[in-house]
């Protein structure tokens, strides 16, 4: 399983592909190769996911009765938020045009890793989101860690 942590500042070429930092790229087993998912984030920014955390999504939303119209909602909203994208020899990957709106980005970007995936920020909206977390994160701390500070 892929552990992402740590914070990194990187910029977007021309084309709108980005370069994952080599300290991210070598949390990335060697078995699953180089096809990534791209997802729409909660919040205005983009998920970069190994293709095994996206299976464990994928096999939950496959149980699920699709007779239930409330299933089919989610799941059609749910895989339109989804995109694959392929990591090249350089470790860089195209950001499609519609997920590039989603998270704001033009030229710079922010990359958060969060366990088992990477969040990534357009930095302004970064910072002030950071900012507003900042303040909750001591209570956050205590109720998920059982640590205060």
């Amino acid at each position: 399983m892929a552990s992402f942590t740590g914070e990194f500042e990187c910029k977007l070429d021309a084309k709108g592909r980005l370069v994952l930092p080599s300290k991210m790229k070598a949390s990335l087993p060697e078995s699953l190769g180089q096809e990534m998912m791209l997802r729409k984030g909660l919040e205005p920014c983009l998920e970069l996911i190994p293709m095994i955390e996206v299976r464990k999504d994928h096999n939950k939303l496959a149980s699920l009765d699709d007779t239930d119209d409330d299933v089919r909602r989610f799941k059609r909203s749910f895989f339109r938020r989804e995109s694959p994208v392929e990591l090249d020899t350089a470790g860089r990957f195209l950001i499609p045009k519609n997920m590039l709106r989603h998270g704001q980005l033009e030229k710079d970007a922010v990359l958060i890793g969060i366990g088992t995936k990477i969040e990534i920020w357009n930095p302004d909206l970064h910072e002030e989101y950071a900012a507003k977390e900042e303040q909750v994160y001591k209570d956050l701390n205590k109720k998920f860690l059982g640590k205060s500070g």
